[in-house]
């Protein structure tokens, strides 16, 4: 079986995880009513996912 000779500098073993970082979910715009929202969720704002109401909206 093939065993490491050396020990993997910590250099070495950062550079091949600099992908490996989170990236945070972009914001969308509403389609409906034009608020930016989460993406795959429905609109806080209209209460609108995917064109048609799923949530009743808060009313202000």
């Amino acid at each position: 079986m093939a065993v490491p000779k050396r020990k993997t500098s910590k250099t070495r073993r950062n550079k091949r995880r600099t992908h490996y970082k989170v990236h945070g979910e972009r914001p969308v715009v509403c389609p409906n009513c034009g608020e930016v929202r989460l993406p795959y969720r429905y609109c806080p704002a209209c209460g609108y996912y995917d064109g048609r109401e799923v949530v009743k909206p808060k009313e202000e």
